[in-house]
């Protein structure tokens, strides 16, 4: 009996050392602090493994520290990543394959990496989805927006954001918050 005992305890402890050890490895968590509050995203490593690394860079690299939220359409998304606050673009130099083909689609509450028309040329842009926006997805025809990760706490700030009243600033003619969101900081809680 005790044999049974211990061995089931050494079974449960590896699983669950296994599983902690897959979440810390596959799904990293990254908090972005806000001058109106913070939210942490939940990284997909497994599923966009080039994104996340390339998010990743830019987040370690203090990328973006202050930038703006500088695309706000209500009841689709708010996008953020390279513009400052006063409308300065930051260099973002790196660049990610699409992976809009990993089987993630692009729902509320997802982040996704923003691109060009070129469907390679996504970089430190990122938008969040406030509502289900399956057009983003690929289909057989063309190339979709890939999903990356997911708001896990926060996303009550996220909404805040997409409620923004928003005009023009600087190059931008459109859907700019009059009210400027600031990200402070953006920070890996766990890799």
């Amino acid at each position: 009996m005790k044999i049974k005992i211990l061995l089931f305890l050494l079974v449960t402890n590896f699983f669950m050392i296994n599983k902690s050890y897959a979440q810390n490895t596959f799904a990293p968590r990254v908090e972005i602090e806000t001058n109106i509050g913070s939210f942490t995203i939940q990284l997909d490593r497994l599923r966009a493994p080039l994104t996340v690394e390339n998010f990743l860079s830019y987040v370690d690299d203090g990328f973006y520290e202050n930038v703006i939220f500088h695309r706000v359409v209500h009841g689709f998304v708010v996008q953020a990543g390279a513009v400052s606050p006063t409308f300065e673009n930051k260099n973002a130099m790196r660049m990610v394959s699409n992976e809009s083909g990993n089987g993630v689609s692009n729902r509320r509450g997802t982040v996704g990496v923003a691109r060009t028309q070129d469907p390679h040329s996504g970089n430190a842009q990122f938008y969040v989805n406030l509502n289900d926006n399956l057009s983003l997805n690929p289909s057989p025809t063309r190339w979709g927006y890939a999903v990356f990760g997911e708001v896990t706490s926060g996303m009550e700030i996220i909404d805040l954001i997409g409620e923004r009243q928003t005009g023009s600033g600087g190059a931008f003619v459109s859907d700019v918050p009059i009210d400027p969101v600031v990200i402070l900081q953006a920070s890996v809680i766990n890799r």
